[in-house]
């Protein structure tokens, strides 16, 4: 029954995303597009990291930040409205659906959403002569990624009232770490309360997770325990808020 219910929320928003597909990847392919030509073919021509190429050094960086910007957003987002503004939240509220199946169901839509957009990415890196390493550790820690800023977008649709809020959100916490957390350059000439910070942050050991994957090398445990505490506490998290909104 538990597995049942995760399925039925879940297959409510393939649904969504099947009709809509070919406007979701097209619209998913237009940031992509500018960062590798602006850092890939303008910035990063001729210009080495770690030994490498500044394009593949950039797309495992570009790869966990639309990560997190998809899977957050594509929950986050429509929740919210459906919460505060179109009503239809209560559907799924007096619905025989454990809060628990209710929030993995949801984690996993917006992880799908997740992982196909960062297919596009891939493509489009591709064609544009990177050469990042895919295999199944790689896709398993992108799919850890994807479910943990679905999670958390879980966490902001039932505790930000207003879509104002929404999006200070994004602004005041995403928006930073889109540049902060070693994305597009590496953070080791900030300076060291800084780095502490940034150190702390899911994106940054996202990224860092990616980089070496990518590159061919051994798992990184360290930010792979990071990453799944994040996504297990914001996974929590999501499922104690909607119960309070039940109650």
């Amino acid at each position: 029954m538990f597995f049942n219910d995760i399925y039925t929320v879940f297959w409510r928003d393939w649904l969504v995303l099947h009709r809509r597909m070919t406007k979701f990847i097209l619209s998913r392919m237009v940031t992509p597009v500018l960062y590798l030509v602006a850092f890939g073919w303008g910035l990063g021509r001729g210009i080495q990291m770690n030994g490498g190429s500044y394009l593949n050094f950039i797309v495992p960086g570009i790869m966990a930040l639309n990560a997190m910007n998809i899977s957050f957003n594509s929950v986050a987002s429509p929740l919210n409205m459906m919460r505060l503004y179109h009503k239809s939240f209560e559907e799924y509220l007096v619905a025989p659906v454990g809060p628990a199946a209710f929030v993995i169901g949801k984690i996993l839509a917006g992880t799908l959403r997740g992982m196909i957009s960062c297919a596009v990415i891939f493509l489009l890196a591709h064609f544009f002569g990177a050469t990042i390493a895919i295999h199944a550790g790689f896709l398993l820690v992108l799919m850890l990624i994807c479910a943990l800023f679905a999670a958390m977008g879980v966490v902001a649709a039932m505790v930000i009232d207003s879509h104002e809020d929404m999006g200070n959100f994004s602004t005041y916490f995403l928006l930073p770490m889109s540049f902060l957390c070693a994305t597009f350059f590496t953070v080791d000439k900030f300076p060291l309360v800084l780095r502490w910070i940034i150190e702390i942050l899911p994106l940054t050991h996202a990224t860092y997770a990616l980089r070496i994957l990518g590159a061919g090398g051994h798992t990184p445990w360290p930010s792979v325990a990071v990453l799944g505490a994040y996504a297990v506490i914001l996974t929590g998290a999501g499922i104690w808020t909607l119960l309070h909104v039940r109650d």
